[in-house]
């Protein structure tokens, strides 16, 4: 898979709250670093958090690639994301933003996410 069929299988699985889905595209040793938050640290750390994520918001986003960089078995890339999010404890919809920055590792012949960093470019008033 490349890294941009990956981070599209990201998406839709983020979109999906396919938690199994988004840990089948990290590698072994993953870390999530999401913003406001301790970087989660490991596959238990990494799935932990999307479930907390996925028990408070509902995603509905769209990625766009920046930048890709190829270095032997090591690629990063920098994205944006755009689209909605319904807070679910509120019920309420607003408009998402961030900057992402992605960090793979080829692991198998694999393209996996090792390293995920997010940020918002749509800060809440």
């Amino acid at each position: 898979m490349s890294i941009e069929t990956t981070i599209k299988a990201y998406e839709t699985a983020l979109n999906a709250n396919d938690i199994d889905a988004i840990l089948d595209l990290y590698g072994a040793d993953p870390i999530f670093m999401p913003q406001h938050a301790p970087a989660l640290i490991g596959r238990d750390a990494v799935r932990t958090g999307y479930a907390q994520v996925f028990d408070t918001i509902k995603l509905q986003i769209r990625f766009d690639v920046h930048e890709l960089e190829v270095a032997g078995d090591w690629a990063w890339v920098r994205t944006s994301s755009a689209g909605r999010t319904r807070i679910l404890a509120a019920d309420v919809t607003i408009e998402e933003g961030n900057n992402e920055l992605f960090v793979f590792r080829r692991e198998a012949g694999a393209w996996k996410i090792h390293r995920y960093l997010f940020s918002t470019n749509r800060p809440r008033a």
